[in-house]
């Protein structure tokens, strides 16, 4: 894993917006209609090499390949990689994603959101079979357009992100395994398949958890804040489970709140669980942190300690506003990291991705790489201010 041992190195958390010829291919292959596969995978590794260089154009390091291989959401993607499951249609007011303390203090809002966004979650997953990984050749499909986008490409280096075990599916239900900690570790050793595929091609992966810190908001209440210490406890346990044997400073952790665009006042406080996060067996922890909830808790790494050799990717870009940050305020942010943790064992990050899937985005494209450029030059400013 590359660090910022010269000057401040610049990513992201992975998921771009997918350019509108894509999106209608997709939309067709989402039909279960007739498409032109041809015509898909040749739009695919065009947009893939395409939104590499825009990357490398805007100021980024660090690249990804923006998530286009994934025809549903970013975890809800792992359905089509996955035995076992099945799909059935939702039942009228039993949508789980519609609930949560922050969902029932602000229905009035939630309502007028829902009605403008839609709900990502539109069906029940249901696991009724030995859960087993399926999906090779979707992903060596996606390594290989990443391989080749990159080949031309004046980065650093290229990470591939991924469902963490809790996050996979999330809301799934469970009629084959005698518990849900049973069906969670029984994904978990499946996708440690994707996870070291992508290590062995030469990539950094990342696992993307936002359903470990947004749990409190739907557990607590009725539930104490013991017992969601507890049920985070053993997911720390099941995602060590599933990166065993990969090398750790091959691995970036990226843990949010849920990243939509809501008052986010019931989501658990870092401090609270920052502790469990570094228990976490990675070399980098993604960590949202540049919105106006979160971005108090650079103070919690006055305490909080990285290991030797361990890298943290602060959000210092939201995705979730169309303001696009003054450069001089992502030095500020950056600066105030590295004089906690040391400017080497900093880069600068996004909160979260652009687009939850292929055809939900939080801001304008042109929005999003004004974005990036903002970083990138208040990652040049920071550089200056650490290094002299």
């Amino acid at each position: 894993m590359k660090r910022s041992d010269k000057r401040i190195l610049t990513t992201h958390v992975g998921s771009l917006i997918r350019p509108k010829a894509l999106q209608e291919l997709l939309r067709a292959r989402q039909s279960g209609k007739p498409y032109d596969k041809a015509a898909y995978e040749e739009c695919l590794a065009t947009s893939v090499a395409e939104v590499v260089k825009q990357q490398a154009a805007a100021g980024v390091d660090v690249v990804s390949d923006g998530e286009f291989g994934k025809a549903i959401s970013w975890s809800q993607y792992a359905l089509e990689r996955l035995g076992g499951f099945e799909r059935r249609a939702v039942k009228e007011g039993a949508n789980p994603f519609k609930r949560g303390a922050d969902r029932q203090r602000f229905a009035e809002f939630y309502a007028e959101l829902d009605a403008a966004d839609g709900v990502a979650t539109v069906s029940d997953s249901v696991c009724v079979g030995p859960i087993s990984y399926t999906g090779q050749k979707e992903l060596q499909a996606d390594i290989d357009h990443f391989k080749a986008a990159l080949k031309d490409a004046k980065v650093e280096e290229g990470f591939l992100p991924v469902a963490a075990p809790a996050s996979v599916i999330p809301d799934r239900k469970n009629e084959y395994y005698k518990s849900d900690e049973e069906c969670q570790i029984a994904i978990a050793e499946a996708m440690r398949t994707e996870y070291k595929m992508i290590v062995d091609a030469g990539f950094l992966v990342q696992l993307d958890d936002a359903r470990n810190a947004v749990t409190f908001d739907r557990m607590v209440p009725p539930a104490s804040f013991a017992d969601y210490r507890k049920w985070l406890e053993k997911q720390v346990e099941i995602i060590n489970h599933a990166i065993e044997g990969i090398p750790a400073d091959r691995i970036r952790y990226h843990v949010c709140w849920g990243s939509w665009p809501g008052p986010h006042t019931t989501d658990v406080p870092l401090k609270d669980i920052v502790d469990l996060i570094l228990k976490v067996k990675v070399g980098a922890y993604v960590i949202e942190g540049a919105n106006p909830r979160h971005e108090h808790e650079w103070s919690v790494w006055k305490n909080a300690k990285l290991a030797p050799g361990q890298v943290l990717i602060p959000g210092v870009i939201s995705h979730a506003t169309n303001v696009v940050e003054h450069p001089e305020l992502v030095a500020e942010r950056i600066v105030r990291f590295a004089k906690l943790v040391g400017r080497e064992n900093i880069i600068a990050g996004t909160d979260c991705g652009f687009a939850q899937g292929p055809f939900h985005r939080r801001v304008h494209p042109s929005i999003m790489w004004a974005k990036l450029e903002a970083l990138a030059a208040g990652a040049q400013i920071a550089t200056k201010e650490l290094w002299g």
